[in-house]
């Protein structure tokens, strides 16, 4: 993957998008509110989760590098697995799973709408900043938990291939609902 081609990430974005937007239109609120056992997510919970660290995570930080305000790394400061994650443009094809917080586990949707709408915010702020990524540089960068310094690019690229892993996990939910 060549986090450079920043109008391929943000059509794939977009293709991954729909695909999660059929899905929500096709299953009823209460399909996507059901947790197949104690420890998972409902789907409506992938959903928010990637709308939430699309939003509020990935995106903000790519915009935070953009401005400036990233923190100052003159050293590639990844993380084996950042490095990793890059060099096959993606998250490897593994569970992975965080115990369940508050902080961390999403909230269940309130509405299909929450969803749609979420959804799109997140591709609408994509698209917007893919404009400014020929302004990025990898000077200016912040700190993901796991995967070490990202410059904006970086967090940019993220942002899709974060959509890209959790189709797996679709999968699973999907066919556990036997829909």
């Amino acid at each position: 993957m060549n986090i450079k081609n920043t109008p391929v990430i943000v059509q794939d974005l977009k293709q991954l998008t729909s695909h999660y937007l059929e899905n929500v239109e096709r299953l009823s609120l209460q399909q996507l509110q059901w947790i197949p056992s104690e420890g998972e997510w409902s789907l409506g919970q992938m959903y928010m989760h990637l709308i939430g660290t699309a939003l509020h995570m990935q995106l903000k930080n790519a915009e935070r590098c953009l401005s400036g305000n990233g923190d100052p790394f003159d050293e590639p400061a990844k993380t084996e697995a950042g490095a990793k994650i890059f060099e096959i443009g993606g998250f490897p094809p593994v569970k992975i799973q965080v115990p369940p917080s508050p902080q961390y586990t999403p909230a269940q949707p309130e509405s299909k709408e929450q969803l749609t709408a979420g959804l799109h915010q997140a591709a609408a702020k994509m698209e917007e900043l893919e404009a400014r990524m020929n302004e990025s540089d990898d000077y200016h960068k912040a700190a993901h938990p796991r995967l070490g310094a990202l410059s904006a690019m970086e967090w940019f690229a993220l942002t899709e291939m974060h959509y890209r892993h959790h189709l797996l996990q679709e999968e699973r939910l999907i066919q556990a609902l036997g829909a």
